[in-house]
This record gives structure tokens, C-alpha cells and sequence, in this order.
């Protein structure tokens, strides 16, 4: 396809879209026609489509469901159900490039059973869902590979059978798109089989291996060879058993040959390498070059809905976060499709205007110039990108609580409670806890007259009752983050003040910092709380088994009851900062998958080093070394799973990046060029060699202070989004790399999928698209959660 050719189609898409004399122009231009539906159960639809506002004599948006045959601007067609402007009920619709959709849609998404077909000559039958391959279907592809079984979001996701071109074939459990749990593969040409684990794709975990010859593999697998322990056994009786590995000197185990004659008395295990898994290869799975979710439909907007007004985001690029509902687009993928596409845009220009070819020739030269326009501006933002600096000193969060301050005394009453409940004399806290100690009915209340009492201290404050939710189990906590208790109490309740945030939090509560930045104190709802107590004893084991846990910390869970009329109960959670480091951050992100809504709303002149950013502002690819990589994924992984059984949503990855290269004219400098200015200045605050740094690659647990998501040295690769292409979340990167010090966790893990939730997820969907919001469910939030965190981190090679 020419980029002439891909350009006219591009520009004249956003000539329709953009301006209304366009739209008018091109219905002057294609028409539309109408057929009735002779079937009796569909009179009222024709006389709809014959006489309501729908029909080709009204010219727009009908309020009923009517049959239609639509040549849509593009040369796309449509014939089936139609109403509101959008496919709703059974039908047909073709593109140019020669996709094509039969089957049930809901408001111009393909929902329910339906088939899709490629130009190769590729099908999807089964069910779909918000326009992506959703449910059970089967899969045909080009080359002759069948897959049947689950798909979530356009992915193999679950159970699946699928049969390989070349006669292999393999039944088991998918993730991602890729074989990932347990599984059977099956080779035609040896009737070798394998059973046992998958991941990423490969036999990996613990299986089993067996020859068509009898002879059998038992134990460990990594990348689709044996790694560790495992057992070979020959059809004799013979068997080697030991530590597997490729590399031969890593290889130790014992051969023990049988009591027959015909046994082997010697054995080279390497031969199970280069001889017996010689043909042993797992076929690669196909890739989709055009999915059905990116095949958008070239239709108006509905007439329900008006679109705000668009600004700029922190990269300069046109706003596509703001709320707003659904926009006409088309995206092309590939030369061929482009190339059909422009064809037939032409074909439809030249074919439509029966006046002559001049008005054809003069749209085309105007839009190619539009063409030429976009594809040097893009270039030109690649080879001549701006310099990129750290944003300007912001002076220190949150205003000091003194005297006269409205939250002063209940600043006194938290801080009476805390140094009561920490230094109450208690059990030593065990990690071993029973059941009963995370109850909900474990409370434990305390009052706090102004004359004091046997248990509690004199105070200046009115009356006040303390609550202690699940006290033994916050302590427990505490000694497995390894928080002294001598040092909690002088950071929250020393003679320093604690500063609160200048505004809440979108959720309505407060937020509290103690005056070393240590600790963040959250006002909460009662809700919230119960989320918490119910989620405790899960919360508990996971962040006692893995140490890298990306989840928040929390430290403790109080109530404080102030006395008077009001009665007023003020609930707060004591959790840890991520942000505490002897790094300046110079950038924040809070991270969701999501894109409704997900851009900052301020300037670029107003954006400072404590302003949070969101998905897309982000123009970064995080890189991590293998190693935490490989760690990170896990982690990850194992996060979100214990965030999904809790039936947890709208969490985030909250990441902070300090810039190690910062010259004087607070210009980063990339990583291996010289300096703008002859003068380097550095954050102040301790900086790693490079000989440390590599150090620590190769020996991770030999600097405490950097641990998975904390203090971690990384690079960055800078990104661009293209101006034409609105619905980017991950931007096209540039080759440009910075060495940062990166801090990331996940927060917010609080927020259950409710009934306000679910309803907040049914009224977004009628207006949006249901993919770009955040309240959704939390398998699926999980899910394209991961999906978005795998894309904007990778492996630094």
C-alpha cells in the first residue's frame, strides 16, 4: 500500500469527522437505500423504515428498530437491523478490505453468536462480546490451524483444543493467547506426547514426556526442556534419575541400568537433548493481523449523545480521556487492506459525483495534502523531539495541623489512640495467629476522659472513645513489615504536627502525612472498612508469604468517636508511603488500563514533580534487568489474583521515577550522550556506580535498601502517540533511554465491585465504550490490568 494511497483514506476519515460541512457533503454524495422485511413480525419496523425519521426521506437517526441497507462513507456495507444509527439486532456488515460480520450486534458492537471472516480466507465462529471474540467459538486459520474452546478479550483464554496445520494438536488450559497451565501436546509425525505444565506458551513446571519407543521423562521443565529434578526411564527398567540441565556441567544425577541383558550398561543423558527432543518442537501460534474489536464501523454519532469539548494532555496531544461517547473511527492494519480501502474510497468518489471528476481530483488533492501533513509532522516529532526536563521544584505536601486548625484536636485525639494502642503492654506478637483474631466482633473500644483514667493519660481535648479494630493481627503486621514500635510512635505521635493534604482524595476522604513522610493516614468509609476486615485474614497470608508483594502496607485500622451532639465517628487506615526515599520523584503516574477519563487536567505550565498523571500521560516504557523482571511479572501476577478472589477493583500501579542524569538547565540527559552544558548537577541524595549497579544485578539481596518496587535502578525508553490515532494507550517508542530510580505498588485495594459499582458500570456502557471505563468486573479489571502492565514494562536486553 502507498502512503499516498493509506493517506487519502486517513485524512478524509477526519475531514468527516472533524467538520459537519464534510458530513454533509458525503451524504449529498453516497446514498442510502431501504428495504422492507416482508416477514409479518417486522411490520412495524418497515413502516418505520418507510415513514420515521430513519428512513431515506428523513435522513437521520431513527427511534425504532427498522431494517436497512446502508453504503456507509467509507464504501462500507451494511444490510440488517438498524437503529439510533448503529447495527442493533441481526446483520451483516462488509468492509472494504474484505472483512466481513454476520451475525447479532447491540448498538453497533458485535455482541452475541456471529462469524468473522478474514480476506485469507480466516474465520471466527462463536460468541462475541463488545466487539472483541469473547465466550466459546472456533478459530480457522489461513494456513489450516483450528482452534475451538474459550476466548476472552480476542485471547485463548481457558480450556481449548486446538489442531495444527502439520497434524500436531494440543487440549488444555490457555492464557493470554498462549498455552499456560495444564495441558496435552501431541506430535503426528513420532506419536510423542507431553502432559503436564505450560507457560508463556512452553512446557514449563512438571511433566511428563513419552516416546513412542516407551521411553519416559518425569520431573521438572523450563523453556521446553528438562531443568531440575526429573527421572528417565527406559522400556527395559533402566532409569537415570538426578538435577537436569542443558548445560553439561551443571548436569548431576546417577544412572541405574536393569537386571536384562539387553540394558545399557552406559548412558549420556545429554543424549535426551540432542537426540531424543531433537524433533520435539511446539508449534507457534498464529497471529491475527487484524482483530474484530479494531474493525470500526463508519457510522454518525448517535443522536443521544453530544461530544464535549476536547483540550490538550501533558504531551500536547488532542484530549481522548475525557468523557464522551462513542466516535465514529476507522482503523486499517496491513498494505493490503489499506490498499482495498483506498480503492474503493476512490472508486466511491469518482462512481458517486455525477457532475465530473473535478470535484473528485480537488477532494484528493486536498486530503493528500492533509496526508502529507500528518505523516512529516509524526516524523518530525521523531527526529526532532523536544528536550525532555524535570518539572519544577514543588514546595513540600500538605499544610501543618497547629492550633486553630479545624482538625486539630482530632489530630490529638489519633494521636493519643496510637500511642495507647502501640504501647499498651500486649502478648508478644506471634505470625502465627488463630482464626478468632480476625473476627470482626475483635474490637477493642477505650475512653479517653479530659482528667485521664487507669488505662489512659490527662488530655487537654473533650471527651473521645478510641476503637482498635483487630488489634493483634495490625500487630503482627508491624513485625513482619519490621516496623519498630518506638520509631511508629515518634512518627506519628512525636512533637511534630502531622500536614494534611490540601484536597480529598476523588473518593471523599482525607489524607494525613506524618512529618518524615513515612506514614499516610486515610480517612474511610464504613464501607470500606468492612471490605478490609472481610479481606484481612487473605490480606494476611499473602503478604506473609511473599515478601515482594506489590500491595499496599498497612499498619493499622482505628476509630476514633467524638463526643457532643454530632456523635461524629471518623474511621482512618495507617498505611506506609510509597514515596519515602532519599530520591527526589520527579514524575508520578497512577496507572489503571484504562482510558475514560485517565489524563490530567492541568496545564503543562501547572504540572510540578507532586502532580499524579495518569495512563495517558504516560509516554515511557518502563525496563527492568531479567532478573526483576522475571520477578516483577510473578509478582504481578500473584497480586492481582489474590485482588480478583477478594473481588477487588479500581486499584492502581502507582509508579514514581527519579532521574539520574539532570544537567543544570534541569534538561535529562539521555543515557550514554554528553551533556547539553559543560556542568552535570545530580540529585542530591546517594547514587549508584555503575560497577554497583551491576553489582547489585548480579547479588540483589546484598543492598536491603533496594528491594521489587523500591529504590529499584532502571531505564526508561521514552515513547510517542501519534496525533491520528486516538485511542493509543501505549505510545510507538523512540530508541531514547534515561537511567531512573524507580518506586511502584499497587493502592486503592479497597474498592469491591458493589451495586453502586455495577450500576455506575451500566450507565457508562450505554454512553461509552464499556472496554475504556474502570468500573467493571474484577475478573475482567484484573485481567486488563495485567494485560496494560506487561505492555509498559519490559525486559531491558
Amino acid at each position: 500500500m502507498s502512503k499516498e494511497q493509506s493517506g487519502v483514506i486517513k485524512a478524509w476519515e477526519a475531514t468527516i469527522r472533524k467538520t459537519q460541512a464534510a458530513k454533509k457533503r458525503a451524504n449529498s454524495i453516497f446514498g442510502i437505500s431501504l428495504a422492507h422485511i416482508p416477514d409479518d413480525d417486522h411490520a412495524a419496523s418497515s413502516s418505520a423504515a418507510s415513514n420515521g425519521p430513519g428512513s431515506a426521506n428523513g435522513g437521520g437517526g431513527g427511534t425504532e428498530c427498522y431494517y436497512a441497507e446502508k453504503v456507509l462513507p467509507n464504501g462500507d456495507y451494511y444490510s440488517g437491523q438498524w437503529y439510533d444509527n448503529f447495527p442493533n439486532g441481526r446483520g451483516k456488515y462488509l468492509w472494504t478490505d474484505g472483512c466481513m460480520y454476520v451475525g447479532e450486534w447491540y448498538k453497533g458492537k458485535t455482541m452475541g453468536r456471529g462469524r468473522f471472516s478474514w480476506p485469507s480466507g480466516a474465520t471466527y465462529e462463536g460468541e462475541f462480546k463488545s466487539g472483541y471474540m469473547d465466550g466459546t467459538g472456533t478459530y480457522s486459520a489461513a494456513n489450516g490451524d483450528i482452534y475451538r474452546g474459550q476466548w476472552v478479550m480476542n485471547l485463548k483464554h481457558g480450556h481449548g483444543i486446538k489442531h495444527f496445520a502439520n497434524g500436531d494438536w494440543y487440549e488444555g488450559d490457555w492464557r493470554r493467547g498462549l498455552q499456560e497451565g495444564q495441558g496435552k501436546y501431541q506430535w503426528k509425525t513420532t506419536s510423542n506426547y507431553y502432559v503436564g505444565e505450560w507457560k508463556n506458551g512452553n512446557i514449563c513446571g512438571k511433566g511428563t514426556f513419552m516416546w513412542e519407543n516407551g521411553n519416559r521423562y518425569d520431573g521438572q521443565w523450563e523453556d521446553g526442556v528438562p531443568k531440575g529434578n526429573g527421572t528417565f526411564t527406559f522400556p527395559d527398567g533402566s532409569f537415570y534419575v538426578g538435577n537436569w540441565s542443558k548445560d553439561p556441567t551443571e548436569q548431576n544425577g546417577s544412572y541405574y541400568p536393569s537386571a536384562s541383558p539387553s540394558a545399557q550398561l552406559e548412558w549420556d543423558p545429554q543424549d535426551v537433548y540432542n537426540v531424543y527432543l531433537a524433533d520435539a518442537q511446539v508449534c507457534p501460534c498464529e497471529k491475527v493481523a487484524v482483530l474484530p474489536s479494531q474493525k470500526k464501523l463508519a457510522v454518525w454519532n448517535s443522536s443521544k449523545h453530544s461530544e464535549k469539548a476536547r483540550r490538550l494532555s501533558v504531551d500536547g496531544r488532542v484530549s481522548v480521556g475525557v468523557e464522551r461517547a462513542f466516535e465514529r473511527m476507522n482503523m486499517w492494519d496491513g498494505d493490503d487492506q489499506g490498499a482495498s480501502s483506498a480503492a474503493a474510497a476512490a472508486a466511491a468518489l469518482g462512481s458517486a459525483d455525477g457532475s465530473g471528476s473535478g470535484a473528485r481530483r480537488d477532494m484528493e488533492a486536498e486530503l493528500l495534502g492533509m496526508m502529507e501533513m500528518e505523516e512529516s509532522n509524526f516524523a518530525a516529532s521523531l527526529n526532532k523531539m523536544l528536550p525532555m526536563r524535570v518539572p519544577k521544584a514543588a514546595k513540600r505536601q500538605g499544610d501543618a495541623i497547629c492550633k486553630g486548625h479545624k482538625n486539630y484536636e482530632l489530630m490529638l485525639n489519633l494521636q493519643l489512640g496510637i500511642r495507647h494502642s502501640v504501647g499498651r503492654p500486649g502478648p508478644a506478637a506471634s505470625l502465627d495467629l488463630k482464626a478468632s483474631a480476625f473476627d470482626p466482633k475483635e474490637k477493642v473500644w477505650t475512653r479517653f476522659p479530659p482528667e485521664g483514667s487507669k488505662h489512659t493519660p490527662p488530655h487537654n481535648c473533650s471527651e473521645f472513645k478510641w476503637k482498635d479494630y483487630c488489634p493483634l493481627v495490625f500487630r503482627s503486621l508491624r513485625k513482619l513489615f519490621k516496623v519498630d514500635a518506638a520509631d511508629y510512635m515518634l512518627s506519628i505521635c512525636g512533637d511534630n504536627a502531622l500536614r494534611e493534604l490540601s484536597s480529598p482524595g476523588k473518593s471523599g476522604s482525607f489524607f494525613y502525612l506524618t512529618h518524615d513522610d513515612r506514614y499516610m493516614i486515610k480517612t474511610m468509609k464504613k464501607a470500606e472498612v468492612k471490605v478490609l476486615i472481610r479481606m484481612l485474614a487473605a490480606y494476611y497470608n499473602h503478604v506473609r508469604a511473599f515478601d515482594n508483594t506489590l500491595v499496599i502496607r498497612f499498619y493499622g485500622l482505628h476509630c476514633v468517636k467524638l463526643t457532643g451532639p454530632a456523635q461524629r465517628k471518623v474511621r482512618f487506615i495507617i498505611m506506609g508511603n510509597l514515596f519515602v526515599s532519599e530520591y527526589a520523584i520527579h514524575r508520578r503516574f497512577d496507572l489503571k488500563g484504562s482510558s475514560l477519563g485517565r489524563i490530567t487536567d492541568k496545564p503543562e505550565s501547572e504540572i510540578d514533580a507532586n502532580t499524579i498523571l495518569k495512563d495517558l500521560d504516560l509516554n515511557f516504557i518502563f525496563k527492568l534487568q531479567k532478573a526483576w523482571f522475571q520477578e516483577f511479572c510473578r509478582q504481578v501476577d500473584r497480586d492481582c489474583e489474590l485482588l480478583e478472589q477478594e473481588r477487588i477493583m479500581d486499584y492502581s500501579l502507582l509508579v514514581g521515577i527519579h532521574f539520574r542524569d539532570v544537567a543544570s538547565n534541569r534538561e535529562i540527559i539521555p543515557t550514554k550522550s554528553e551533556p547539553p552544558t559543560p556542568e552535570v548537577e545530580r540529585e542530591e541524595g546517594p547514587r549508584l556506580s555503575k560497577a554497583d549497579m551491576d553489582q547489585l544485578l548480579l547479588d540483589p539481596t546484598k543492598w536491603a535498601r533496594i528491594r521489587l518496587g523500591m529504590n529499584m535502578p532502571a531505564r526508561v525508553e521514552r515513547t510517542v502517540r501519534r496525533n491520528d490515532c486516538e485511542l493509543q494507550l501505549v505510545g510507538e517508542p523512540t530508541g531514547e533511554f534515561y537511567d531512573v530510580i524507580m518506586t511502584f505498588g499497587i493502592i486503592d485495594i479497597l474498592q469491591d465491585y458493589d451495586i453502586s459499582k455495577k450500576l455506575e458500570h451500566a450507565y457508562k456502557s450505554i454512553q461509552y465504550d464499556p472496554t475504556s471505563i474502570s468500573a467493571v468486573d474484577p475478573k475482567q479489571y484484573s485481567r486488563r490490568f495485567r494485560d496494560f502492565i506487561f505492555r509498559i514494562f519490559a525486559e531491558d536486553s
